[in-house]
Parts: structure tokens; C-alpha cells; sequence
């Protein structure tokens, strides 16, 4: 069956490496329209100008690859929608990663108070969108949702009920680096990957079924240590490899200091992509170029279209993505969005067993989710009071005299891209 992909978001900079992931992949997955989406026409004419020559030169036909303004269009018939899109720009990044360092809090577009303001603005556009993908997609379309935060994004979807999963590139990342190390093919490598998404750990690492972390813990420590930026001391304690997310729980000071002291993220990608556009401009360019493993979002490529060919052909690989708990992660309700290895087939994600987390990873989890349910209420509702709960239960801001006054700063700053909690005209723009 001739499968079509629409992607929101598609004047992303990412996009060159969805294109190549889907390239490698014609076997499993036989796309025939890839379309993108984006609402930015000038930006979109350009990925896709890049995007249809490497198509071309990989051997599709004359139209394969498309591209509209027109969600009705894009959507319409879709097999598989991938979520890519950045509500506000890196603009609003840029905000996510500074403002809170006022406060003394650590700047990140994903997690503490950077993350719940792009959550704020994010979920009530990806609900707009999924309601779009019910009206005019497949009936069995699937919804891949890589926009950030992915947990609260894939919990608002689910809880929705639309037919959706989460992805996340952190899981693969390990996977490749720890392959490297061990000089062996990647689809060798199996992790025992748990916690929700951009909080979680790897357990275990198990080379063709044998778990070889407690020799990598034994000889690799400090090489452990540069992977995660985290002391060789507290990854000795834990017995596990924490994700590079991890650095902004366990050493929130010295995030910030180091922040204060050098440029955001935000504007380093904004350098980054200008350059990208300018290269993506070149008629002669059809392949992926070098510069975009700068972007950030290792392996996106490779993750993406291997969760869409397993879903499109049922392989029953294994792969770690957001799915609901189902009850496979003590201590979490069953409806709780985790972020654990399934088993994918055409019916989705069935998540495999794990044991019980400890209790110092539980209950970091289990505080961490509390702040993304009540982030997802406000983001529905507009409630400040929802909000402000939902600023205290995050484990990235430290009282309530923080809490509040940052609460005001950051629905201020977000104002055009937040209506429910001002009653202003809703602006549901957004950028890749």
C-alpha cells in the first residue's frame, strides 16, 4: 500500500534528515507523497526546494515530495502526520532560555520553567492540529509527535484520544554512542530505558542480551561521566546512565552559573540555521549537508521513519518512545505518558516489562509528572492558579517567592501565544 506522510512543521531545518530517513527506508515504508506543512511560505519553498532534490536524486518520482500552506490539503488522506512544529520560533526558545535566569532558575526550552511556557503554548496548537488530522486523515492515521516538551504534548493527545505516539531522540543517541564504544552494530544494543521523557535513565545495556553496564561502569566511568556531564561520583551511585537531561535535576546551581555566563542555546541554532537556509538555497545541493549535525536532534531521521516503517509494517522491533503507562512502571497510574521500550507492530506500541524504578528515581518521576498534568490543565484551561501549582510542583523551581513573580514574567512575555489565560484573540502562528 502506497503510504502518505504529511509533516507539520515542514519548513523545519530538521526536515533534510526526515527525507533521508524515509530514503533509507523506501523498502519498508513505499511513501508516495511526502508533503510538508508549514505556515512560514518563504521558509517552506525553501526545505522543500532541498527536500524534492533529494528525493530526486535518490530515485523518486516527479512529486513524491510536496509541500502546501493548506492544512486541509497536507492532512487530507494522511497515513502518518509528524508533529515537528516550534509554536512562536526560536524567538520564544530564546525567551525559554533566559528569562527564567533571572530568577535563578535553569534556562531550557524543554524542562523547569522554559519548558512549561513552550508547553503552554504548544498544547492547545498540537490539539488544534489533531483535531484537523481526525477530520481529514486516514482513519487509521497515526499521529508522531516530536515537538517538545514530547511528554505533556503526547499526554494531551492520548488523553485526547487520538492515535498517537511520542518520540524522542535520546534514547537512539545512547544507543549509537554506546555501539561506538563497543564496536558493534547498533541493532545490537538493547537498553533498559526508563522515565518520562527528557528525565530518564539507562539500567541497563545489554550487548546481544547481556547486560555489559557494570562493565562500562567499571572501565568507562569518567568517559561516562563526559557522555552525560555529570560527575563519575554520582553516576557510580546510581549503578545507571543518566540522560544528559539529568544534569539540569542534579546540579541546578551549576547550570545556572554556567548559563549566566555564556549565549543561549536559542541563539547559536538561530546562527546555525540561517546558514542552513542560505546552503538549502543552492539548486545544486541535493544531499544532506554537514552542518545540520550542529542543529542538534541526533538521529532524528533515524528515529522517526523507524517508528513509521515498524508501525507501517509490523516488524515488532523494539523501540523506546511516549506511550501511556499501562501500568508497566510502578508508582505511576496506568494513563500516566511514560517513556520506555514497546514493541511496535501496526496496532501500536505495547511497552515490555521493567522492573520497579529505585526510590531516588521514583520520586524525582513521580514529582516531575505531578508538574506535567497540572502543566497540561493550564495549558487547556488557562488557569493562573493551575499554573502557579503547577510552577511549584516543578522540581526546577525552588519556592513559591519564585513561583509566583515568575509565573507573571513568563505568561507576560508569552502573551500573544497564550489567549486562554489573557482572553486576548487567539494566535494559533507557529514556526518550525
Amino acid at each position: 500500500m502506497a503510504v502518505k506522510v504529511a509533516v507539520v512543521g515542514g519548513g523545519s531545518s530538521y526536515t533534510p534528515e526526515l527525507v533521508e530517513g524515509f530514503v533509507a527506508r523506501a523498502g519498508r515504508v513505499p511513501v508516495d507523497e511526502l508533503v510538508l506543512l508549514d505556515i512560514e511560505a518563504e521558509r517552506l519553498g525553501i526545505v522543500a526546494g532541498l527536500a524534492q532534490r533529494m528525493a530526486r536524486r535518490a530515485g523518486w518520482p516527479e512529486g513524491a515530495v510536496t509541500s502546501t500552506t493548506d492544512p486541509h490539503r497536507a492532512l487530507e488522506g494522511a497515513h502518518f502526520v509528524i508533529v515537528q512544529l516550534r509554536v512562536g520560533g526560536q524567538r520564544a526558545r530564546l525567551g525559554d532560555e533566559t528569562l527564567p535566569l533571572r530568577f535563578g532558575c535553569v534556562g531550557q526550552e524543554t524542562t523547569g520553567p522554559g519548558g512549561f511556557a513552550k508547553a503552554l503554548r504548544t498544547v492547545p496548537v498540537v490539539l488544534e492540529l489533531a483535531e484537523q488530522v481526525a477530520r481529514w486523515a486516514d482513519p487509521a492515521a497515526w499521529i508522531v509527535d516530536f515537538t517538545n516538551p514530547v511528554g505533556i504534548v503526547t499526554q494531551a493527545l492520548l488523553d485526547e484520544g487520538h492515535r498517537a505516539i511520542g518520540l524522542c531522540n535520546v534514547a537512539i543517541d545512547f544507543q549509537r554512542q554506546f555501539a561506538r564504544w563497543l564496536d558493534v552494530e547498533p541493532q545490537r544494543i538493547e537498553l533498559d530505558h526508563v522515565g518520562l521523557n527528557h528525565l530518564t535513565w539507562e539500567r541497563a545495556i545489554r550487548l546481544d542480551g547481556r547486560d555489559v553496564l557494570p562493565d562500562l561502569l567499571a572501565h568507562n566511568l569518567d568517559r561516562l561521566a563526559e557522555l552525560t556531564e555529570l560527575p563519575a561520583s554520582l553516576i557510580e551511585v546510581l549503578a545507571a546512565v543518566p540522560s544528559y537531561y539529568l544534569r539540569y535535576y542534579y546540579l541546578p546551581d551549576a547550570v545556572v552559573a554556567e548559563q549566566r555566563g555564556r549565549p543561549a542555546r536559542a541563539e547559536e541554532v538561530m546562527a546555525i540555521e540561517a546558514e542552513l537556509l542560505a546552503m538549502y538555497r543552492d539548486p545544486s545541493l541535493d544531499t544532506k549537508p554537514a552542518l545540520l549535525d550542529q542543529r542538534g536532534g541526533a538521529y532524528y531521521s533515524e528515529a522517526a521513519a523507524q517508528l513509521v516503517a515498524s508501525l507501517h509494517d509490523g516488524r515488532g522491533d523494539v523501540q523506546v518512545v511516549n506511550i501511556h503507562n499501562t501500568g508497566v512502571m510502578e508508582g505511576l497510574p496506568a494513563d500516566a505518558v511514560v517513556e520506555v521500550p514497546a514493541v511496535i507492530t501496526r496496532d501500536g506500541a505495547r511497552p515490555t516489562s521493567t522492573e520497579p524504578l529505585s526510590p531516588e528515581m521514583l520520586g524525582l518521576v513521580q514529582g516531575a509528572k505531578a508538574y506535567e498534568d497540572l502543566t497540561l490543565r493550564a495549558a487547556r484551561t488557562g488557569s493562573r492558579i493551575t499554573a502557579l501549582k503547577a510552577l511549584l510542583a516543578n522540581p526546577l523551581v525552588p519556592s513559591y517567592g519564585v513561583a509566583e513573580p515568575l509565573l507573571a514574567a513568563l505568561l507576560d512575555a508569552n502573551r500573544r501565544h497564550l489567549p486562554r489565560f489573557f482572553g486576548d484573540s487567539v494566535d494559533s502562528s507557529w514556526d518550525p
